[in-house]
């Protein structure tokens, strides 16, 4: 699903504008080395980890949470919900085109197939007058691969009077637009009776049509049309209020313009448009939509310059009521104005939420001042909230894209705030000598076969399982055309993973090595929300001060810091670095549902050996299984179990180092349901044809490239995966936690691709 998507660029130097903290990291007058002291683990017996003080929060919980509202419903990669005008019904459709309707019965409610459409659907409304005529709207894309000038299509089905399904056979096309990246898609219809619809810019990236300020095409709108009455030689109307009837040139159909992808919007009782505008480098945005506005894209993003040399359309730009930056929201989801019973206190706020974070929040707006009076958060998940329905009652639900079922806010239960949680490293439990760190008993060191580019720098990591907890093993099963099951893992409740950064001021003298950052990702059940709680990692990093003793805890939005690098071929033999510590949303980002969470303890990266000091060198998934740290044996010696290869050993194989590297820097993005918004994957052991990648067009653009493909096989200046790689600023692959260019792991994916036989 494309949804702007669902991963625009970080950039990281913007982050400095909204930081908690920043600074520049000189080098420290302290003598120690920064590396952590060695000590030998003991391989024979296990200690349990007793001193974690790593519970709670640091800031109060969100006064709301989720549930599940229809626990017996469950749909495949659901898109849109609607309900049903004249019944106490919902018809909901799936990405690949499967529309079900289902009672609004929480407990009793069972799916009901309606269509198979057999095609990716983006946006669903049934007509307000469903139970006379049986219309539905949907907004579907055709089968062929993006870009195409026709590749979105707005379709209209029925269903007979009586009768519980469609025929595919009443498809009627309305009208088309340009498919290519942002393809908009939602519908609604009007207290007016019109139907409106979003269509994006159908670019990839950056508004390369430049469409978003041009009146002459539709992408980059919200439309509006009459399906009632058709004008002579169409099947739809233009409303003769349209804002832009009459103007030269301009589609009639355009209600409002510059919009990058207004993902979902919404109305009020009071007949008040919502969207929520999916922003590219740096920005989300709540809009009021109105007649003839104009909302920026692309010369601003949001209320922010963007691209200010390009031509503005000819109605004055109109600013978002509520903006967030990309250190709380990646992918917004705009909702509805709540108009329900069950949470009184909710009433008239808007409620929307974000698709990457799982982060819900509301706000009220003074329509007379044009003011917002109440902008809080109110719920923070791990949904991948797709889409926002409403019944006729004004109670609102939300869908999960990856769970596949239907969520509504509840209150959270009364929990302690935490006051003294350890703001201070020192104080967390994980490390006996915090200036030698040196790990607390019961912690187990361990490392990975492939490793994340970090900016250069180096990394030691630990797992902490309080007392004697196990870690249980469980099935994945990951959808076609993965190959699976797959083994995973499940870790006790208040498992911590720590993850310490360093990094050589002069690179190649270890005694320039400075510590930055220890992060820690705990697992920890939150009270009353099993949902939430069965896979539930909250992350959080320390940063260290400039002594070198003890590191504090980070801001909850993140903070940037300016590091000076000792670098023969800069001026003056040195250049100013930028290390960012992630916002705690950021986290969200890379540590997700899909990849499990924590990305690195997993029988991929752990079956290896490990130095553990005093001459002991053990396979680390051996060594757990001897000392008890998994609740069943392993089912194989460690030999028999996938592993991944380490990218910089040069012994290895060309093909099995680049596909290690791109497993563990891009796949957690770059699979089914990762946040990836292109149609590809990039694990390490799917047949290279079945990964959507070969010979395959961009469908978020070209960046300059002739004859680009996503990977051409022996041609990496044609292949946007390497080509990516070596980009700063727009269009950077990593998007986010890094913003230096690993020359190495690009060399090793020009290569790879290089090798590779050019398919006929």
């Amino acid at each position: 699903m494309s949804r702007s998507a669902i991963y625009p660029l970080i950039l990281v130097l913007g982050l400095l504008l909204v930081a908690g903290i920043s600074g520049t990291w000189r080098p420290s007058t302290a003598a120690e080395t920064a590396a952590p002291k060695k000590v030998a683990f003991d391989l024979e017996k296990r200690v349990p980890w007793t001193t974690s003080r790593l519970k709670g929060s640091p800031e109060p919980l969100p006064p709301y949470q989720t549930q599940v509202a229809f626990p017996k419903l469950k749909f495949d990669e659901p898109l849109c919900m609607a309900a049903v005008p004249g019944a106490n019904k919902f018809l909901i459709s799936e990405r690949h085109g499967k529309i079900y309707s289902f009672d609004n019965r929480p407990d009793s409610a069972e799916k009901q197939l309606v269509v198979d459409l057999k095609t990716v659907v983006y946006g669903l409304a049934p007509h307000p007058q469903f139970q006379k005529n049986g219309h539905f709207y949907v907004v579907c894309l055709n089968d062929v691969m993006p870009p195409h000038p026709e590749g979105t299509q707005l379709v209209r089905y029925t269903m007979s009077k009586g009768q519980a399904t469609a025929d595919p056979a009443s498809r009627q096309l309305l009208m088309t637009w340009p498919s290519g990246g942002h393809n908009g898609g939602c519908l609604r219809f009007g207290p007016d009776g019109d139907l409106y619809i979003s269509t994006g810019d159908a670019s990839g990236i950056a508004d390369e049509l430049v469409t978003g300020q041009d009146l002459t095409d539709l992408p980059g709108s919200i439309l509006r049309i009459d399906v009632d009455h058709p004008d002579a030689g169409k099947n739809y109307g233009i409303p003769k209020d349209n804002p832009f009837v009459g103007t030269k040139d301009a589609r009639p159909e355009i209600y409002a313009y510059g919009l990058r992808q207004a993902w979902k919007f919404g109305f009020d009782p009071q007949g008040t448009l919502w969207a929520g505008e999916i922003g590219q480098d740096l920005w989300e945005a709540i809009h009021i939509i109105v007649p003839g506005g104009n909302y920026g894209w692309s010369v601003q993003e949001s209320a922010h310059s963007f691209r200010p040399e390009r031509e503005l359309g000819p109605t004055p730009i109109v600013p978002p009521i509520v903006e967030h930056h990309h250190i709380d929201f990646r992918s917004i989801t705009g909702g509805f104005v709540y108009g329900g019973s069950r949470l009184p206190e909710l009433r008239d706020m808007y409620v929307y939420g974000d698709y990457d974070t799982g982060k819900i929040w509301g706000l009220r707006y003074d329509k007379s001042t044009k003011k917002v009076t109440e902008h809080r958060e109110l719920a923070d998940g791990i949904l991948r909230i797709v889409e926002w329905g409403q019944d006729a009652k004004g109670e609102m639900y939300l869908v999960d894209h990856i769970g596949g079922q239907i969520h509504q806010l509840v209150k959270s239960p009364v929990v302690k705030v935490t006051s003294d949680f350890p703001r201070k490293l020192s104080e967390t439990g994980l490390f006996t000598s915090t200036k030698d760190l040196t790990a607390a008993p019961g912690l187990v060191p361990y490392s990975v076969n492939s490793q994340l580019w970090s900016d250069g720098a180096q990394k030691d990591r630990w797992l902490a399982i309080p007392g004697n907890g196990k870690i249980e093993f469980e099935t994945i099963t990951y959808p076609a055309p993965v190959p699976g099951p797959r083994p995973g893992y499940r870790f006790p409740d208040g498992t911590v993973a720590v993850k310490h950064f360093s990094i050589e001021l002069e690179p190649g003298n270890p005694k320039s090595l400075k510590r930055l950052e220890t992060r820690v990702l705990v697992f920890e059940q939150l009270a009353g929300n099993q949902e939430m709680g069965d896979q539930h990692w909250q992350g959080y990093t320390y940063v260290w001060n400039d002594d070198q003793t003890d590191a504090l805890l980070a801001d909850k939005n993140g903070q940037d810091l300016k590091l000076q690098i000792k670098d023969a071929k800069a001026p003056g033999g040195q250049r100013e670095q930028v290390w960012h510590f992630p916002s705690r949303a950021q986290c969200t980002m890379c540590h997700t549902m899909p990849a499990k969470f924590v990305l690195g303890l997993n029988t991929i990266q752990l079956n290896k050996d490990h130095d553990y000091g005093n001459g002991q060198v053990a396979n680390q998934l051996a060594a757990w299984n001897k000392l008890g740290l998994f609740k069943e044996p392993l089912p194989t010696p460690p030999q028999d179990l996938p592993k991944l290869t380490d990218y910089r050993d040069q012994k290895a194989s060309l093909n099995d180092r680049a596909r290690s590297y791109l497993q563990s820097n891009c796949t957690h993005c770059h699979m089914r349901w990762g946040g990836g918004n292109s149609e590809f994957q990039l694990l390490y052991d799917l047949d290279l044809m079945k990964t959507g990648t070969v010979n395959v067009k961009p469908a978020h653009g070209a960046f300059g490239l002739q004859q680009a493909a996503l990977l051409s096989p022996g041609h990496p200046e044609q292949s946007l995966i390497s080509t990516r790689m070596k980009l700063q600023g727009l269009g950077r692959m990593p998007h986010i936690g890094s913003n230096v260019i690993d020359q190495e792991g690009a060399n090793l994916i020009a290569d790879w691709i290089a090798s590779l036989k050019v398919a006929n």
